[in-house]
């Protein structure tokens, strides 16, 4: 009876155990299925990787304070002229680093690289030429000759001159860089993806670490760096896509540095090599940062910017394309959206009153949310009918023209005391019509205008400013918006061009290259599907994520004042020929020409080359000259024009 007893109780035990084990089994069953669903919509391992390669080391290297790190690199006793060593006139990437310097306004001497030979003069009066050195590609440098090597090391440490080199490899396998101060190798030509900033980098300044940039980079012709001592530090990691095909394999899932930063601690001289070109932006911005922390802050881009968004065309445009109820509300959900990145953002509005009420019905009532919240704007004329002023031959009839606007906005409760104007099309700013300077000031007081001809509209990054009677011309610059961009889908090159323009491509660049810019959209970018809106709010977000940068928003007189204190060498205008713009001539007034030539007078004093300076202009087939007089020699001779025309 006793063991059957026991029995019993043994099987009790038993059942209880194996239901306990069931139940813990069903448990860990369900977890390992739902984690691993939550799994499979979330980030991919590798996605966690870099963010984990882009946080915090275990022993992340000292970061120097703010004074140390100005001191470092410090190159007080050389002129702050950067030196490039470029391939050869045309390499691509020698003309995007000119290009950027040029953009930054930083000063630049370029060389082609040479394979033997001596290296230009680097000093002058016993002081150095140059605060900084760039090579298109690092080999040239690293393969130098014993003796213009030692030369070049021996500038940079007696002047504390940093390097920059861009390195692409020959072929996949690692190579080694040979000669002294390269404990390192690295495996080029590859693709890479997935790509983060290190956040304990001493070079940033204008770059933000952020969150992982996902996805591949352009390019499969990609260098990574394999460090092999303290002295180098990586600046950005990005994971090789194939890592298994490469020889020897690179570690699956690793993270490896496109730009790393040699803090010169063996031999005295810092350097920045990039493992790609400037195609990718982050590289273009790390490029910008390296410059300004080799060169000790003195080749460095402030962290303000200062942002004006005109919309032209106020009132103007077909019917079905401007702006309704709804959308005038989105501009202004729009405009408080982006006062929180950028301080005291506000739209400025230039409007032409004549188009006033000359759209279908919801248009029409657009046009009237439009004014009652004119006091939710900035305003400034665009001409009463749209014309451009160029046409106009008389000052009496420009001001007629604005007179009629001002007397709109007078009655429309349209504020009248900005002191800015745009003229459509930029007619009559540059080349300069007298007329229209005059009439602006006298009737509307003008302070200051944009254009985006000045001197020329390409390339963009040459653009300047002027005085002229008084009146602050400033540089106005595109977006990537004009009137028929009004459709997402329908964007020139397709959605992805725009999106690519906003984050790090041409318009990111715009705002971040310049201090100053003031933007041209249009009424029809703001209705339709709002690309205006779109276009600066995805920007504003993408400058907060990856920059430091300080956004804000100055009134347009204010703006001009600052931008002249910036750079006050541009009050004087450049004075060009307009016939060799066709743009230019296009805003030119007619009363002017080019098929013409002028009548003038040659006038010296005696045996200065007067009379041999007539006979060669006589020779031309298109001048006509005075009739030689039978009772004097070398004396006064005046010219008229041909009647003909002049064929250059």
């Amino acid at each position: 009876m006793t063991f059957v007893r026991k029995l019993h109780r043994r099987l009790q035990r038993t059942v209880l155990l194996l239901a306990t084990l069931c139940t813990v089994s069903v448990v860990l069953s369900a977890y390992y299925l739902y984690a691993g669903s939550g799994r499979d919509s979330g980030p991919s391992d590798s996605d966690e990787a870099a963010e984990r390669a882009c946080g915090p080391p275990p022993h992340p290297p000292q970061r120097p304070a703010a004074a140390e790190r100005r001191r470092l690199p410090r190159a007080s006793s050389a002129d702050p002229t950067v030196l490039v060593f470029v391939e050869s006139q045309y390499s691509a990437l020698g003309q995007d680093i000119v290009a950027v310097l040029e953009s930054s306004r930083f000063q630049y001497h370029t060389e082609i690289a040479p394979g033997k030979g001596d290296l230009p003069a680097l000093t002058e009066n016993a002081k150095g030429k140059y605060i900084l050195i760039v090579y298109e590609n690092i080999l040239k440098y690293v393969h130098m000759d014993a003796w213009n090597r030692s030369l070049l090391d021996k500038y940079c440490v007696e002047y504390s001159v940093g390097i920059i080199g861009f390195h692409k490899a020959s072929d996949k396998s690692a190579q080694s860089f040979p000669g002294r101060g390269f404990p390192l190798s690295a495996h080029g030509h590859l693709a890479v993806r997935g790509c983060c900033v290190n956040p304990h980098s001493p070079l940033l300044h204008l770059t933000k670490s952020s969150q992982l940039h996902r996805g591949p980079l352009p390019g499969t012709d990609w260098t990574v760096f394999h460090i092999n001592h303290s002295a180098y530090q990586p600046v950005i990691f990005a994971k090789v896509k194939t890592p298994e095909n490469l020889s020897p394999p690179l570690s699956k899932g690793a993270f490896y540095a496109t730009v790393i930063h040699d803090r010169g601690l063996h031999d005295g001289i810092q350097r920045v090599l990039f493992g790609n070109n400037l195609s990718f932006w982050l590289h273009k911005l790390i490029f910008l940062d390296a410059v300004s922390f080799l060169s000790g802050d003195r080749l460095t881009l402030s962290l303000d910017r200062y942002v004006l968004v005109d919309i032209d065309d106020i009132f103007v445009g077909k019917e079905g394309t401007r702006m309704n109820v709804k959308d005038v509300k989105a501009l202004l959900e729009t405009q408080n959206l982006l006062r929180a990145q950028i301080t005291n953002f506000t739209f400025n509005l230039g409007f032409s009153g004549k188009f006033y009420h000359t759209g279908t019905e919801e248009e029409d009532a657009g046009d009237d949310l439009l004014l009652r919240s004119a006091a939710q704007f900035w305003w400034f004329p665009h001409m009463w009918s749209h014309t451009q002023p160029h046409l106009f031959h008389n000052e009496s009839a420009l001001m007629e023209q604005m007179a009629l606007n001002k007397k709109f906005a007078v009655e429309h409760g349209i504020p009248t005391h900005m002191g800015y104007a745009v003229a459509p099309h930029h007619s009559g700013v540059y080349p300069v019509h007298g007329q229209l300077y005059e009439a602006w000031k006298k009737v509307w007081g003008i302070q200051v205008t944009s254009t985006e001809e000045y001197p020329h509209l390409k390339p963009a990054r040459h653009r300047r400013g002027f005085v002229h009677k008084n009146i602050m011309v400033l540089p106005r610059q595109t977006c990537g918006l004009f009137t028929h961009t009004i459709f997402y889908q329908e964007y020139p090159g397709g959605p992805r061009e725009l999106d690519n323009s906003i984050q790090g491509g041409e318009l990111f660049f715009t705002l971040l290259l310049n201090p100053i810019s003031i933007f041209m959209t249009h009424l029809s970018n703001y209705g339709n599907d709002r690309l205006g809106s779109y276009t600066f709010v995805n920007l504003a977000n993408f400058v907060q994520s990856w920059t430091n940068l300080r956004l804000q928003t100055l009134p347009p007189a204010q703006l001009a004042h600052k931008y002249f204190e910036l750079f006050p060498e541009q009050r004087d205008p450049l004075w060009q020929n307009p016939c060799d713009d066709k743009r230019h001539r296009d805003i030119w007034s007619k009363e002017k020409t080019c098929d013409r030539l002028p009548k003038f007078l040659v006038i010296g004093p005696q045996k200065t080359g007067t009379t041999a300076l007539y006979l060669f202009l006589a020779m031309h087939p298109s001048i006509l000259s005075n009739s030689p007089s039978p009772k004097t020699l070398e004396e006064v001779h005046g010219f008229l024009p041909s009647p003909l025309e002049c064929h250059h």
